[in-house]
């Protein structure tokens, strides 16, 4: 009971203090400055307006959050277009004809740089079409990105699911790359394939004294492969290099050893693709960076640009974080502190589901 009467007693003390609790209450909204005129408000796109596309894009710039980056990362590269499609002139480059697809006959040499889990996927053929139409001028991936464009013009990638247990794909002789499954034999078939033309490799290198890097390596395989639906064949094509300095980090690695135990003596050397990358940022006019993923094809491209003292426009699509301290989460403001993007450029990056991201 005394309990009560002591609960009550202090009720009634708060309720008649309650308007000066009130008036503290209010003291805690702070009066806004005033936004400039020409401030975005957040806005989403309304779809009563019918599709279009291109409006859709530009609006994600009012939608917020990772949208907003989007957009910026669509105007950043809209800028690297339209740098690119700018006439050269005696002032601001070469205007000499070079068969040599050298960088200084264009006004901004694009890299795009992609992970192998991308050509794992269906955006590969996203990628295809860019090389297929000359959008961009270098592309750097990891072995997968080189190995699995090649083994999916051998035979097919499969839809499956993420919880697949590990064990009974392994009986079947299925391996699973997150939700998709590829079969095992694939990768013999891509041996059978791949070994007389390793087997021409040497006995080039033998007897013409041929001197093969990875980005010759993968032009040749692109050259044989001669199908439209790969990468590596429209980079042939249309004289794109492609680097790939991890290239033994995967089936393609494992075909070197197989062929190697009974046909030793091939040398792929990755001095002479380590001048040639850097040359393509060094000898262009102006860099754009597109740079899907991280690990090596991040690096190796922003490095590349180092050497020029950084690229002019920047765009980073990954979901890694920077609080491990690696290269792949690094952001781009980190990349300026190296020389990799120019201090006055306005790059961007965009934290999200990778494969619907570049797909728009």
């Amino acid at each position: 009971m005394e309990n009560i009467i002591l609960t009550l007693r202090s009720f009634l003390v708060f309720s008649g203090n309650m308007a000066d609790h009130i008036h503290k209450y209010t003291e805690i909204y702070r009066e806004s400055v005033p936004f400039p005129e020409d401030a975005q408000r957040v806005q989403g796109y309304d779809f009563n307006q019918g599709v279009d596309h291109r409006a859709l894009l530009q609006s994600y710039l009012k939608t917020g959050f990772q949208a907003t980056n989007f957009g910026l990362a669509v105007q950043q590269i809209n800028s690297m277009i339209e740098r690119r499609q700018q006439p050269l002139t005696a002032e601001n480059g070469s205007v000499e004809d070079d068969p040599s697809n050298c960088p200084c006959l264009r006004s901004c040499t694009i890299f795009l740089g992609y992970t192998s889990n991308l050509i794992s996927s269906g955006i590969r053929e996203t990628i295809r079409y860019l090389a297929e139409h000359k959008m961009v001028d270098v592309l750097v991936t990891t072995a997968g990105g080189i190995e699995e464009d090649l083994i999916k013009c051998l035979g097919p990638v499969y839809v499956g699911d993420f919880s697949l247990p590990g064990k009974d794909l392994f009986k079947k002789g299925i391996d699973r790359i997150g939700n998709l499954l590829m079969p095992d034999e694939n990768y013999v078939t891509f041996y059978d394939w791949i070994k007389p033309i390793l087997k021409q490799m040497l006995l080039e290198q033998n007897t013409q004294g041929a001197h093969w890097t990875p980005s010759k390596m993968i032009h040749r395989l692109g050259k044989e492969i001669n199908n439209p639906e790969s990468v590596c064949y429209w980079a042939y094509k249309n004289n794109i290099p492609v680097f790939s300095p991890a290239l033994t980090d995967g089936a393609l690695g494992d075909a070197l050893y197989f062929f190697s135990a009974d046909n030793p003596g091939l040398i792929v050397d990755i001095t002479e693709d380590i001048t040639r990358m850097n040359t393509q940022a060094v000898a262009a006019n102006s860099t754009g960076m597109i740079i899907l993923g991280g690990g090596v094809a991040k690096h190796h491209i922003c490095n590349a640009n180092a050497m020029r003292l950084g690229a002019d426009f920047a765009v980073y699509l990954n979901t890694a974080h920077e609080a491990d301290g690696s290269d792949s989460g690094a952001r781009p403001d980190e990349a300026v502190t190296w020389g990799k993007i120019k201090v006055d450029a306005k790059p961007v990056k965009v934290s999200f589901i990778l494969i619907l991201d570049f797909i728009y």
